[in-house]
């Protein structure tokens, strides 16, 4: 049987408009190509978002191997500004263009490439799972999360599982990613009371106390860092009065911080910490601040072992590149994962993703397909 071919496979995949929640026809036509190939399709849409879970082998098998990835999009943007078409996938001097190239539509279409090869021509004796989303970039309320409830009702398990998000940050091979940091952001409302700038006393101004409040979070050092992550950090993200008069004091300004952080912490623990100073400015100032919170994900760890080994070996063999082990990064889909099962991230240099005329080289691609490859021969060998 001839061999997918990884390139044509996410040419075809960014010629599917799929913008977050769109399908856009880019698990309609990952559905069909894993059938033909044996593998047991199903989906797991939930509210508006498209989710694909596909298994080749026994459902009861012990050694399930993974892959996790994400056909949705960010939007275009400025498509003026693209000297291509962003759904046209051109190829041009060896390098395939188009919205998804790095993020991520060709490392879904590398594993998937992979895993065809190996069921058609070498069946393991285990089986393999393959899970891709529509909602990952939006906000994977019923994304990789539906997959794994429709996992759960459906008796499915993954024993390891492989995200194909680009991790590489400079040289096709450079980064595993084993963890991720937690992410979460914290709004606050101050309230005060409006009054003339020339009589103050009259007046109860709520800047100085988000200014205060901001410089607090902004000025501390949650901690140095851990075993396996950077620093945590806290980002002051937006201040905002709506107040374009200069002789008004506001009534009410708000603000928001994004914070970053590693295994030292938790969204439980740094809400409180947010909390006492919220009071103590309260204290200071008498200002009413009202603080909503969001916890995106939590960090985790997946130690280094058999998983990043089983991984690290293949990237060595196939790229000549030695990766590092890193929790750098934003989030992905990981940090649902992570609960289920143990996980690792490996895919493309990612230096173009949501970036206009956002390009892949074809060789690349190629080559993460090899790496998935021998990580499937080697775990089932």
């Amino acid at each position: 049987m001839t061999q997918i071919d990884p390139a044509k496979l996410t040419a075809d995949l960014i010629r599917c408009p799929s913008v977050t929640p769109e399908e856009g026809g880019a698990l309609q036509l990952l559905g069909a190509m894993l059938e033909e190939a044996g593998f047991s399709v199903q989906r797991a849409d939930k509210a508006e978002v498209s989710n694909l879970v596909a298994r080749w082998g026994d459902k009861a098998h012990p050694k399930t191997f993974g892959f996790n990835g994400h056909t949705d999009v960010v939007p275009v943007g400025d498509e003026a500004a693209w000297t291509v078409d962003p759904f046209g996938a051109e190829i041009k001097d060896g390098v395939l263009y188009g919205r998804g190239a790095t993020d991520m539509k060709s490392g879904v279409a590398a594993f998937v490439a992979a895993a065809i090869d190996l069921v058609t021509e070498t069946p393991p004796d285990g089986a393999i799972l393959i899970t891709v989303t529509g909602d990952e970039e939006g906000p994977a309320l019923h994304g990789t999360t539906a997959i794994l409830e429709h996992m759960e009702q459906e008796g499915e398990k993954m024993s390891v599982c492989l995200v194909g998000e680009p991790t590489c940050p400079e040289t096709m091979g450079d980064m595993i990613k084993i963890g991720r940091r937690g992410s979460m952001t914290a709004w606050f409302t101050f309230r005060g009371k409006q009054g003339h700038s020339a009589y103050p006393h009259r007046a109860r101004n709520p800047l100085p106390a988000m200014a205060k409040l901001m410089d607090l979070m902004a000025s501390h050092q949650l901690d140095t860092g851990t075993a396996h992550f950077d620093a945590s950090t806290v980002a002051v993200v937006t201040m905002d009065t709506g107040n374009a008069a200069t002789n008004v004091i506001p009534a009410e300004c708000t603000s928001a911080v994004n914070i970053r952080f590693n295994d030292a912490h938790s969204g439980e623990s740094l809400t409180e910490w947010m909390q006492d100073l919220v009071q103590q400015v309260t204290d200071e100032t008498g200002i009413v601040i009202e603080m909503a919170v969001k916890v995106s994900g939590e960090s985790f760890i997946t130690p280094p072992g058999e998983l990043s080994d089983l991984v690290s070996r293949a990237v060595v063999a196939e790229t000549g590149v030695t990766p590092e082990l890193s929790t750098t990064g934003g989030t992905s889909d990981a940090r649902f994962i992570k609960s289920h099962c143990s996980v690792v991230e490996f895919g493309l240099v990612g230096k173009t993703m949501h970036q206009v005329d956002e390009n892949v080289p074809v060789e690349q691609i190629h080559q993460l397909k090899a790496v998935y490859s021998r990580v499937l021969k080697d775990y089932f060998a």
